[in-house]
């Protein structure tokens, strides 16, 4: 996976739209994206768009833990046919291990908070994936709503390096200025060289250019093909610089992000 998107299960037209897009993974939101009135009606609309097929998975995010959606959320998705579920705000090892039983569905969980970013190894081990949330882990750090990513790079260090000790994916966090493509795409370049698989996002326009930076060009496949293909073992040398084992297993991972042997 590469873009996963976020809309409001109350929006027929946005879930209709999703449908035809060309992202990895669409999430239903029940929780930011939906206002309290409309709880139980985006509810009820998630669990319906679930009992058709779609052409990729479809997770739902629950209203987090301590709310007072969460437990009608956890049975409602429980029940339904979705691929997967989304849990907001999680902050520690037990409490996303009991959502994830509760659910009976694979979990990803989203790293919004101090709490979450210094547990975020516990909870990678409960998960089949992690993702930043950076509006809120913003919030929770307390910082002026202009700032840039530099006072959150640890934090976002800390959700990849958790991710890749247990074997899972890391997902960066949305990008909120939806004319700003060029802004868009340097915060994608930004997130893959954190070592981040994917972003979040938060309309199908991002979905394309998302793709695009989250998967490896032209020159990194050829490149990685032919550093596969010289590779007789050992320390040895390759177009001007040492390779070892250890960068043909990176150039493997660029082949099948590829979709090429």
């Amino acid at each position: 996976m590469r873009s996963i998107l976020f809309l409001p299960a109350s929006n027929p037209r946005a879930i209709a739209k999703a449908r035809e897009s060309a992202a990895d993974l669409i999430v239903l939101d029940l929780e930011d994206a939906v206002k309290p009135a409309d709880k139980r009606e985006a509810r009820a609309a998630a669990v319906d768009a679930v009992t058709s097929d779609w052409p990729m998975p479809v997770a739902i995010r629950v209203n987090g833990v301590g709310t007072e959606w969460h437990s009608l959320d956890i049975d409602a998705v429980a029940r339904s046919k979705c691929d997967v579920a989304v849990l907001p705000r999680a902050s520690s090892g037990h409490l996303v291990r009991d959502v994830r039983e509760a659910i009976g569905k694979p979990l990803l969980a989203m790293i919004e908070t101090a709490a979450g970013v210094l547990a975020a190894s516990e909870i990678a081990r409960e998960v089949g994936a992690l993702i930043a949330g950076t509006n809120d882990l913003r919030t929770d750090l307390r910082l002026p709503l202009d700032a840039t990513r530099e006072p959150i790079s640890t934090a976002l260090q800390l959700i990849v390096l958790a991710a890749r000790a247990h074997g899972i994916p890391a997902f960066d966090g949305v990008y909120n200025r939806l004319s700003d493509i060029d802004g868009f795409i340097a915060e994608c370049i930004h997130g893959r060289t954190f070592g981040f698989d994917g972003k979040s996002l938060i309309h199908p326009d991002q979905i394309g250019p998302c793709n695009e930076a989250f998967g490896p060009s032209e020159d990194e496949v050829e490149s990685a093909r032919r550093l596969v293909e010289a590779f007789s073992g050992g320390a040895e040398r390759f177009e001007d610089r040492m390779i070892e084992r250890m960068h043909v297993e990176a150039a493997r991972r660029v082949l099948e992000r590829a979709g090429q042997p």
